[in-house]
């Protein structure tokens, strides 16, 4: 463990600080803010709330969205100490401009497809129909969301591993419905899952989004279907992690806890890999 975060639990533990002359008095409460992105969600709370349990006096104060949004946010002014990115090119962007610390990747993804009920599809047979032009094919927004980038660069390679003939990845981008994660997109409904919301409501019949929030849609809609893309043209997500210059030394703790603690314990019960 490293030596700060040792000393930041014991501080926070115990509650107080030792002044110059020797006197215990008692730490103030610390509010660390969190921008996160939006599949991070489930295990980021349960994380959030461990800390917290763990370290009295200290709260995480968690926003959730899409990646490229919150990064805009943060960009423009808006006080964060800690920040999640579903990729690491949000977070590197921040650390260039001298406010941020190093970005490190803490997770990792990959893409599945969310299918209607009754549609006929398999991984073997996943890339045809999705280039079927009777198949409405829903991805999240690029730039704003880092799933929608990784869906576009899902569609590159169906082209060039030869899946699919030249031309392909133009079609599917051409024909992708960016229903989510964008500025203009309609907010997520509270409570339920957006993916699984769009395909169950007719939106798309098949949608392009993380394994992860897949298996959370299926579980709150069981008649969908969670299709696994083939490893060929398959993306690797990586999450990547960065701390603000300045933050409060809990901030780094919960950052360290992310990433070898009890919250990097949460992200591998909601599905997430080892970076």
């Amino acid at each position: 463990m490293p030596p700060s975060k040792v000393l930041g639990a014991a501080v926070l533990a115990s509650g107080l600080i030792t002044g110059a002359d020797g006197a215990q008095t008692a730490s103030p409460d610390a509010t660390v803010s969190v921008f996160a992105a939006g599949s991070l969600r489930r295990p980021i709370t349960q994380a959030a709330q461990a800390f917290e349990k763990a370290n009295p006096g200290t709260r995480i104060a968690l926003t959730f969205g899409a990646s490229g949004l919150l990064r805009d946010r943060i960009a423009a002014g808006e006080r964060v100490d800690v920040f999640a990115s579903a990729n690491m090119a949000h977070p590197q962007s921040l650390a260039a401009g001298g406010n941020w610390g190093s970005t490190v990747a803490f997770a990792r993804n990959a893409l599945c497809a969310l299918a209607r009920p009754g549609l006929k599809v398999t991984r073997d047979t996943l890339v045809r129909l999705l280039l079927d032009p009777s198949i409405r094919l829903g991805t999240s927004t690029p730039k704003a969301d880092p799933s929608g980038d990784y869906a576009f660069e899902l569609f590159e390679k169906v082209e060039r591993s030869g899946a699919a003939p030249a031309g392909s990845a133009k079609s599917l981008a051409d024909k992708a419905l960016q229903l989510t994660g964008g500025p203009n997109s309609p907010a997520p409904p509270a409570g339920r899952n957006v993916y699984g919301m769009l395909v169950a409501s007719g939106q798309a019949d098949v949608f392009l989004t993380y394994c992860t929030n897949a298996v959370l849609a299926v579980n709150e809609e069981p008649g969908l279907q969670m299709i696994d893309v083939p490893p060929a043209i398959n993306v690797s997500a990586d999450y990547g992690l960065a701390v603000r210059s300045g933050a409060p030394q809990p901030a780094q703790a919960f950052a360290d806890d992310l990433r070898s603690g009890t919250g990097q314990q949460a992200l591998r019960r909601a599905g997430f890999l080892a970076p």
